[in-house]
């Protein structure tokens, strides 16, 4: 059974991603621009090395934010669908992306008001969490 979620443990890490691709590519951007600033003899290989590093390193950090943008529009029509079948309106267009996705966490039964009340005094992401009492998790979000 999976632990309960609730404000405090909801934000998630990929290990694969956060402790081995983008240290690694973080690691060979720096190791290969110093190897580029300190060569003497072999500027070339140098030069391919740096481009390569920072390609790659470049490939991985798009990776991720693409998934999160892909991510993000689903949970974007996901609560937009929910809020249209609590009340029989979409969400107010106004709503920006991380208050959308804050509000995600909300039950049914607390979602249309706080989703209000988030407009209404332009609530960060934080307050919106720490505002819901009934927390609904989402597990699936990385």
């Amino acid at each position: 059974m999976k632990p309960i979620q609730n404000f405090r443990n909801h934000s998630r890490l990929h290990p694969t991603y956060h402790y081995f691709i983008a240290p690694l590519a973080i690691g060979s951007v720096l190791a290969s621009g110093w190897m580029l600033f300190c060569s003497a003899n072999s500027m070339w290989q140098s030069i391919l090395i740096f481009v390569i590093s920072l390609t790659l390193g470049t490939t991985a950090a798009l990776l991720r934010v693409y998934a999160l943008k892909v991510q993000d529009r689903v949970i974007r029509s996901e609560e937009n669908f929910r809020h249209f079948r609590l009340t029989g309106s979409v969400l107010n267009q106004n709503l920006r992306m991380s208050q959308i996705i804050a509000l995600r966490f909300a039950s049914d039964d607390e979602f249309p008001a706080l989703a209000a009340r988030a407009l209404n005094e332009k609530m960060t992401a934080k307050q919106i969490k720490e505002a819901i009492v009934s927390w609904k998790a989402d597990y699936w979000r990385i």
